[in-house]
């Protein structure tokens, strides 16, 4: 094994490293419109990949969907109310299915390759725990929801649901995706609502329910704005997290451990949320009201990246489970910085708290891709493979064997037919 940097040692050590060489990935997915519809769409795709494609790769190339319209949103939908043209409203939808679509056949890609590891699973929900805050900031663009709170919402809901499948898998080694899923129906939602934005425009959204549903003396002038906060809460506090928490309370049970001290580790979360509702919330902050909303989602995609993948990566190495991460420092700092005045300071200018969120920004960025960096180095050295790319004599050998395999297959075909007739 290769000597790690001191650097590197602080990120990850050599204890930890050793529980690559025993990886087994283990998941549970009771989606019937994952096993029984998607599955086929998937197993036929993941064909089209050539064997040079690694796994790792092809997940980086979902995420690059994402990232590009979230591009083509500031430059066309800056204000978030929506694009003027409805191409843009399809960009988006296709992104997000072309990032499903690469998130569920990455996978498959690594056991068609036989390039299986721990790192890989580091890697996919590492790009997942970052495009939690992206791809549903898109949503907000599609529903025209602007830079507001019930904006802000939705953009960042989804880090609850990907936070809790986290610590879950963290107690239970598998994940668990239910019969209604983020993955699957969430982001197949998402793609619909940004179809349909695309096709009656995002002010569908905005009209009174009963326009669309009837029920005109029930629903009154409800719009579908009015209970989206609550078909969101509700998703998350009915639909995801009492699995979770059954999942975990099952496996400590099972292993004789004691149950309430996993209660703590909601800490990071707890931390995060709450000062993400002073921030936005306080009447002094300028974040919405000057519409840095897709600003603070960019920096907040480090900040939980950082703060789950470092929950797999204790996951995947056994290790003691990480409560903490410094880049919440700066976020508490901000939700205490617009709120100086409830302590009798005078509040800071709009420009003073937007210089802080680029500063958070920077940070967050440069402390995010330096402990990557690290901590994939690490792996790839101590496993002796490429994170990006499979050696040449590796896929080679690969596609001759499927060649030579195709050729036998011809040959039984030929003699079956030589033998009927």
């Amino acid at each position: 094994m290769v000597k790690q940097s001191k650097a590197a040692a602080e990120c990850i050590s050599d204890d930890a490293l050793q529980h690559f060489k025993t990886y087994k990935y283990s998941s549970v997915d009771k989606s019937p419109i994952s096993n029984h519809i998607l599955r086929h769409y998937w197993n036929a795709c993941v064909e089209f990949l050539p064997l040079w494609l690694a796994p790792n790769m092809v997940t980086l190339l979902g995420f690059f969907f994402v990232v590009g319209n979230v591009a083509l949103m500031e430059l066309k939908d800056p204000d978030l109310k929506g694009p003027n043209q409805s191409w843009v409203y399809f960009s988006y939808a296709f992104g997000v299915w072309a990032y499903s679509t690469m998130d569920n056949i990455d996978g498959k890609q690594a056991r068609r390759t036989g390039t299986s590891s721990g790192l890989g699973e580091l890697f996919d929900h590492g790009i997942d725990s970052l495009n939690c805050t992206l791809a549903s900031l898109l949503e907000t663009s599609a529903m025209g929801l602007g830079p507001t709170r019930i904006g802000a919402l939705t953009a960042l809901i989804p880090t609850l649901p990907m936070f809790f499948s986290t610590w879950e898998t963290y107690h239970t080694h598998t994940l668990y995706l239910g019969y209604f899923n983020g993955p699957t129906e969430g982001l197949m939602i998402a793609s619909s609502i940004m179809l349909a934005s695309g096709l009656y425009g995002p002010e569908m959204w905005h009209r009174p329910m009963a326009e669309i549903v009837g029920y005109p003396d029930q629903l009154g002038s409800l719009g579908v704005q009015d209970v989206w906060a609550m078909v969101l809460l509700a998703g998350f506090f009915i639909a995801h997290l009492p699995s979770c928490i059954y999942n975990v309370v099952h496996a400590r049970r099972e292993q004789g451990l004691p149950i309430a001290p996993v209660f703590l580790e909601w800490a990071p979360m707890i931390v995060f949320s709450g000062a993400l509702v002073a921030w936005l919330g306080s009447p002094h902050s300028s974040i919405l009201k000057d519409n840095h909303l897709c600003l603070l989602c960019l920096t907040l995609s480090f900040v939980f990246g950082r703060m789950t993948t470092k929950t797999i990566l204790a996951h995947l190495t056994r290790q003691a489970y990480p409560y903490w991460t410094l880049l919440l420092v700066p976020l508490v700092g901000g939700a205490l910085l617009v709120n100086l005045p409830y302590l009798g300071i005078q509040s800071v200018s709009a420009q003073v708290e937007l210089l802080y969120l680029w500063g958070y920004f920077v940070l967050a960025t440069v402390v995010y891709f330096r402990w990557a960096f690290l901590v994939i180095n690490a792996i790839c050295d101590y496993l002796g493979i490429e994170c990006l790319t499979i050696p040449e004599e590796k896929w080679r050998s690969l596609q001759k064997e499927q060649q030579n395999l195709a050729a036998r297959e011809r040959a039984l075909s030929g003699n079956e037919k030589g033998k009927a007739a």
